[in-house]
């Protein structure tokens, strides 16, 4: 039975400097028992830094931290038992069978066989791998193998499993495959997830996120209330530059990419919309009205940080 007296994960002012360059800065996160929590950020913001730290793989140059009720400067071994990890890059054994590179899993953990052959039988019906036992994982697909990095890093019942880009290179009908089985896992085992991934519409369905930028934690919160809070709509325009000016006077400045401005909108209705349209002065090319989503967040939240340093 989980125990709920404590957070699952608790990490204060965390840092961690290479040659006086920090990679995490002064990072303070919270997660829930039984929470799904996104870790997000581009490349070198400091996500995969964090994960390490969080596994004992490497220690903070200053902060404090608490996995599962434990302090990893005390007791890194009973961490580990209470934490699963699938890394970017497969673990998995290529001339090894799943069966084989589950044991060695299994007993690094120390498990028995027998308890080894039980922990992974509705894991691996779960994955639709029943045919597949005794065969070498060099004649797997991608989306086999990912599902066998994640049955690896759960055999031993982790309370805390830790997913760290768990989808990367693969398309997208496996993706979806993938985060079928991991909700599926939640809701069976009523594990705490951590995950960083780059497709920030994977992490739309988590409890809470933390987005950093440079090591830093830049906004934190519900992803429904970060999105409503960011706009009513999104409109993407493609036009002249009086059109954009026209359109910039009323909704202000826009973010630019590849030839399309993206704007904020708070108007709550069509008639608001379709009014801003008729007013826009230009030659129009493309306009497009959606709803906002994750990577908007992230996007403005970005250009917000950049505005401030250049400020300073």
């Amino acid at each position: 039975m989980t125990d709920t007296n404590f957070p699952a994960v608790i990490a204060e002012n965390l840092c961690k400097t290479y040659q006086n360059v920090p990679a995490v800065d002064n990072l303070s996160i919270q997660i829930n028992q039984g929470d799904f929590f996104g870790l997000l950020g581009p490349n070198g913001s400091g996500k995969t830094t964090t994960i390490h730290i969080l596994c004992t793989l490497i220690k903070p140059t200053t902060g404090t931290i608490q996995i599962a009720g434990f302090d990893p400067a005390k007791d890194p071994i009973n961490i580990r038992r209470k934490i699963g990890l699938v890394f970017q890059e497969t673990t998995i054994d290529r001339s090894l069978s799943l069966l084989q590179n589950l044991e060695f899993a299994g007993q690094l953990h120390g498990l028995d066989k027998k308890t080894i052959k039980q922990n992974a039988k509705p894991l691996i019906d779960l994955f639709e791998l029943n045919q597949h036992i005794n065969k070498p994982i060099a004649a797997f697909s991608g989306g086999m193998k990912r599902a066998v990095d994640i049955i690896r890093g759960i055999i031993h019942q982790p309370a805390i499993l830790i997913l760290d880009e768990p989808t990367i290179g693969l398309d997208l009908p496996n993706r979806l495959k993938i985060w079928k089985f991991i909700h599926e896992l939640r809701k069976e085992y009523g594990m705490t997830v951590l995950l960083t991934t780059h497709y920030l519409e994977e992490a739309e369905s988590c409890d809470n996120v933390a987005f950093l930028n440079s090591g830093k934690l830049i906004a934190q919160g519900e992803p429904k209330e970060l999105i409503s809070t960011l706009a009513n709509h999104i409109i993407e325009l493609e036009g002249s530059d009086a059109a954009i000016r026209n359109v910039e006077n009323v909704l202000g400045k826009p973010l630019q990419g590849q030839g399309v401005s993206y704007y904020k909108s708070f108007g709550k209705d069509f008639e608001s919309l379709t009014s801003l349209h008729n007013s826009i002065q230009g030659n129009i090319e493309q306009w497009r009205v959606r709803k906002p989503n994750l990577n908007d967040v992230f996007l403005w939240t970005i250009q917000r940080e950049v505005k401030k340093q250049n400020d300073v």
